[in-house]
C-alpha cells in the first residue's frame, strides 16, 4: 500500500500526474504575500525544536486544538514545547478531512523526510527525528531547499526598513522585499491606538505631524522609502472597500478630532478611509506598484479571549459585508482619472467569488495582461475545495491563463508546502478535464499554462528584480 503522502498525492488521473511532474513540480516559488518575520530571515534563525517551527504562531492549528478540547495552556499558554507538541499530535487524528491533516503530513514529509501518520503513538519518533534534522536546518536552508525566488513581507509604514537593508546586503539567492500595509493610518475611530501610531510614523518619516497635510506628507515619504528599498506591492486588510466622497477639508477635520482624542463616527471613519485609500491608489499607480485588497475578514470576534491573548490568535472568521457597490466605486474613481494601479482583490467569503471574478473584468483596459487579478484562495479558503471554487470562478469569467498563482499568506517557514498543495490541486483539475475531453489532450498547451501560473505570470506581473538563478 503506497504511503499517504506519495508522489501522486491528489493527482487522480494520468494527465494530472503528467502535468504536475513535468510542468509544475520543479517551478520556483514566488511568494508575493506573506507574514514571515524579516528578522528571522536576517539572523538565519535556528529553531529550538519542532514545536517552535510547527506550532508557533499557527492559529490554524490553535483553532482545531481548542475545538478538540485542548486547554489553552497547551495551545498558547505556559506548557512546555514538548507538552504542546504532544497535544497537537494527539489532536491530529481528529483532524481528518480538515486541510490541516494534509498540510501537517506534507510538512513532515518534505521538511523532515518523515513518512509517518501523526498521532500520540508516533509523537516520540517525530520529536526525536525532526529535532535532529532541525539542528542542521536554518531559515536560509529552508528557502534554498524550496527554491524560493521572492518573498514579500508585510510591513507597516511606521516600521523601520533597516532589517530589509541588512537582508539585501546578505546577497541571498532569495530576494526579500517589504510590502506597504498602511491599515493603521485609517484608524481615526480608535484614537487610543491611532495617536501613538501617528507619533511612531512621524519618527520613521522624520516629519513632525501637526496637521493632516503633515500626516499625508509622512505617509508619502514612507511610500517613497519603501520604493527605494525595492517595494513594489501594497496591501490592505479591509472589511470592504471604502469609496465615500470626502474632501480634503473634511479629512482634516476628522483627523484633527482624532488627534484630540475624539473617535470618528462610522460615517466619518468611512469618509476618512476613503480619502486615504484613493490617495494610496494614486501613489501606487504613479510608482507602478501592485495594490492588494484583502476583503471580508471578521476579526477578533471573541472579545474575552482577545483581551487575554491579543489579536491574530485564532478568533477571526468569514464576514458578510456587501462588497459590490463600494468596490466598483473605488475602482471606478481611480480608473476615471487613469490612476488605477495593477490590483489583486481577495475575498474571504466564497459567496463573493463570482462577484469579484466579474468585477475585475469591468476594469481590464488592455494595458497589461491580467492587470486586475482575482486573488488565490485566502485564509479559510486556501484548501482544496475552495481553491477549486476560485479557479472555476476565474476560469468561467476571465483568464485563468493570466493568473499569478498561489502565495503563502503565512507566518510559518513550513508553509511552502502550500504551493505544492495548490499546484497538485491545479494539475488535478486540469488533468481531469483533459481526460474527460473538456480540454484538449495537448500537454504542451495545458502544461505551458500550468508553468505560467506556478511562476512565470507572477515574475512578469510584479517585475521584481530576481537573482540570476531565477530570472
Amino acid at each position: 500500500m503506497p504511503s499517504f503522502i506519495n508522489e501522486n498525492f491528489l493527482l487522480q488521473t494520468a494527465a494530472a500526474r503528467d502535468l504536475y511532474h513535468t510542468y509544475a513540480e520543479g517551478q520556483p516559488i514566488y511568494d508575493y504575500h506573506c507574514h514571515l518575520p524579516a528578522a528571522q530571515i536576517l539572523e538565519n534563525h535556528a529553531f529550538a525544536d519542532i514545536a517552535e517551527i510547527w506550532l508557533g504562531g499557527d492559529h490554524y492549528k490553535w483553532r482545531v486544538m481548542r475545538a478538540n478540547g485542548v486547554p489553552e495552556r497547551f495551545v498558547t499558554g505556559d506548557a512546555s514545547p514538548r507538552e504542546k507538541f504532544d497535544a497537537w499530535c494527539a489532536t491530529v487524528p481528529h483532524v481528518l478531512r480538515n486541510p490541516l491533516y494534509h498540510w501537517s503530513h506534507l510538512e513532515l514529509k518534505r521538511y523532515f523526510d518523515l513518512d509517518v501518520t501523526i498521532n500520540a503513538d508516533s509523537a516520540d519518533r517525530i520529536w526525536e527525528e525532526a529535532n535532529a534534522k532541525l539542528r542542521s536546518m536554518r531559515v536560509h536552508d529552508i528557502l534554498a531547499a524550496n527554491r524560493v525566488a521572492v518573498i514579500c513581507t508585510t510591513d507597516d509604514p511606521a516600521d523601520s526598513l533597516e532589517t530589509h537593508e541588512k537582508i539585501a546586503a546578505l546577497g541571498l539567492t532569495t530576494r526579500v522585499y517589504p510590502a506597504f500595509r498602511p491599515d493603521k493610518a485609517l484608524g481615526v475611530n480608535d484614537p487610543a491606538a491611532f495617536n501613538p501610531w501617528v507619533e511612531k510614523l512621524a519618527g520613521a518619516a522624520q516629519i513632525t505631524i501637526a496637521s493632516f497635510d503633515d500626516f499625508l506628507a509622512a505617509l508619502r515619504h514612507r511610500h517613497d522609502d519603501f520604493h527605494a528599498h525595492g517595494c513594489r506591492l501594497s496591501d490592505h486588510g479591509l472589511n470592504h472597500a471604502f469609496a465615500e466622497p470626502c474632501t480634503a477639508a473634511e479629512a482634516q477635520t476628522i483627523f484633527a478630532a482624532a488627534r484630540a482624542g475624539r473617535a470618528a463616527s462610522s460615517a466619518d471613519h468611512a469618509k476618512f478611509a476613503s480619502f486615504l485609500m484613493l490617495a494610496f491608489g494614486r501613489w501606487d499607480a504613479k510608482r507602478g506598484w501592485t495594490k492588494q485588497l484583502h476583503l471580508g475578514a471578521l476579526r477578533s470576534a471573541n472579545t474575552r479571549l482577545l483581551a487575554r491573548l491579543g489579536p491574530d490568535t485564532g478568533f477571526d472568521s468569514i464576514g458578510d459585508w456587501p462588497q459590490a457597490s463600494s468596490l466598483a466605486r473605488y475602482l471606478d474613481t481611480l480608473d476615471s482619472t487613469d490612476e488605477l494601479p495593477r490590483l489583486i482583490v481577495y475575498n474571504l467569503n466564497p459567496a463573493d467569488n463570482y462577484l469579484l471574478a466579474t468585477m475585475i473584468g469591468n476594469f481590464q483596459d488592455g494595458s497589461v495582461p491580467g492587470k486586475l487579478q482575482f486573488g488565490s484562495g485566502w485564509w479559510f479558503l486556501d484548501q482544496k475545495e475552495a481553491m477549486e471554487w476560485q479557479l472555476n470562478a476565474l476560469s468561467n469569467n476571465g483568464l485563468l491563463s493570466r493568473f499569478v498563482g498561489m502565495l503563502t499568506d503565512s507566518r510559518s517557514f513550513l508553509s511552502y508546502t502550500r504551493h505544492e498543495y495548490f499546484r497538485r490541486v491545479l494539475c488535478n483539475l486540469l488533468g481531469s478535464e483533459m481526460e474527460r475531453g473538456e480540454l484538449p489532450a495537448d500537454r504542451e498547451l495545458v502544461g505551458a499554462m500550468v508553468r505560467n501560473i506556478c511562476f512565470n505570470n507572477a515574475r512578469d506581473y510584479f517585475r521584481l528584480e530576481l537573482h540570476s538563478h531565477f530570472a
